[in-house]
């Protein structure tokens, strides 16, 4: 995914590149998939589809064990719920992407580092794998994961910059970008996420995996992890609202989640209307890049074509809770049934919403998925407790 022309946003873009990598997803994919090659052909490239769920995690499941074994496509089935623990942990401990807004609000505020972080951003460092990496963050909206890791600690252990400041680079140009999987990601290089475990970028490891296309030299290679407060304890996993029957109703989409057919089943009739509230831009106080904003917006328009017989007639696609609300009223909803949006400004969003429509006397709902209910809940520790529950989770698709 190196061509610089915005990929469509559209699902069936999402089930092609999902039938052509399927031959792929069992032993090539374990055996090859740390190599960062230009074009990457040895991943799936999905995350920007599965980002937005216009193809969902348990299609994406269902489609690779339905050709490999479990065995045989473990490493790619743990990579699909890596994404999915990462959401059931942050939901668990919301306080930390609270902690993280506040952080960046410091390091922004910090005009010492404007300099640095302009000069980073740039892929004007000298650094010649991390400036190629920033570069094609920029110019594609993607980078590989192995990238994303190595870009991650010589931004924080050989460039000395704010762990913050880099998560929110990446969140502000990835097509993928997630607020758990980023935070934590990079909480997790930092060593702050399993503490006193730390990642640091080898030249070594650089230049296998790169096919030798990059030699680095000058990186460090002994430091120590960041030290942070514990994490919290985690609170109990939601369990979602459940749709009232006999009332006036509307589906709301979000950048989330746009396979509502699990929502529609729900509910007791066909909606009346729908409308979708667009929040890219509450991923960082500072723009976001334009790729991200237009490839969000595309993916929630090919949802809303996709889906518009059964979902009632169109209303806006704004980024303002405001207008959401004034639609509401004048079409005289009285619920308003959306899918669950984790941590986020997605979630920040709706609660604002919620509040605004319940002044009103709509009510807002927020449907939670089964594939979330069943495994967010195993999020209490670290992955690989995680893991243990995964055939489990797999037999329930």
């Amino acid at each position: 995914m190196t061509d610089t022309a915005l990929p469509p946003a559209t699902r069936t873009q999402a089930l092609e590149r999902l039938r052509r990598f399927l031959p792929h997803a069992g032993r090539d994919y374990a055996a090859q998939r740390n190599h960062d090659l230009p074009g990457h052909p040895h991943v799936s490239t999905l995350s920007p589809w599965l980002r937005h769920r216009l193809i969902t995690e348990a299609e994406v499941l269902e489609a690779v064990l339905g050709r490999h074994s479990l065995q045989a496509a473990e490493k790619f089935v743990q990579e699909v719920y890596w994404r999915t623990y990462w959401k059931g942990w942050l939901e668990l401990r919301p306080a930390i992407w609270g902690d993280y807004r506040a952080g960046l609000d410091r390091v922004l505020a910090d005009g010492s580092l404007t300099d640095r972080l302009a000069q980073a951003e740039a892929g004007q460092t000298g650094i010649a794998c991390f400036d190629a990496w920033m570069q094609e963050l920029v110019a594609t909206g993607y980078l590989h994961n192995h990238a994303r890791m190595w870009a991650a600690s010589i931004w924080i252990f050989t460039l000395r910059l704010p762990w913050e400041a880099g998560a929110d680079l990446f969140l502000r140009h990835l097509l993928d970008g997630d607020p758990a999987s980023n935070t934590l990601s990079w909480r997790w290089v930092a060593g702050l996420q399993t503490k006193g475990k730390h990642y640091l970028a080898r030249p070594d490891n650089i230049a296998k995996y790169t096919g030798g296309r990059f030699q680095p030299t000058g990186l460090v290679t002994d430091a120590e992890p960041l030290r942070g407060p514990d994490a919290p304890k985690p609170r109990p996993a939601p369990r979602g609202d459940t749709p009232r029957p006999g009332l006036k109703t509307a589906i709301l989409l979000t950048e989330e989640d746009l396979s509502p057919g699990f929502l529609l089943d729900a509910l007791d009739g066909p909606p009346v209307a729908h409308a979708a509230l667009l929040s890219v831009t509450g991923r960082s106080p500072r723009p976001v890049a334009p790729r991200v904003l237009d490839f969000t917006r595309a993916a929630i328009t090919d949802a809303r074509d996709r889906w518009s017989d059964r979902m009632g007639a169109a209303g806006p696609l704004t980024d303002d809770p405001g207008d959401i609300l004034t639609w509401a009223k004048a079409r005289g909803i009285e619920q308003l049934v959306t899918p669950y949006a984790p941590v986020g400004p997605a979630a920040t969003a709706l609660s604002r919403l919620d509040r605004a429509l319940a002044a009103e006397g709509i009510t807002l709902v927020r449907l939670l998925r089964p594939y979330d209910a069943s495994a967010w809940p195993h999020a209490t520790h670290g992955f690989f407790r995680f893991k243990e529950a995964i055939p489990a989770l797999v037999a329930e698709l």
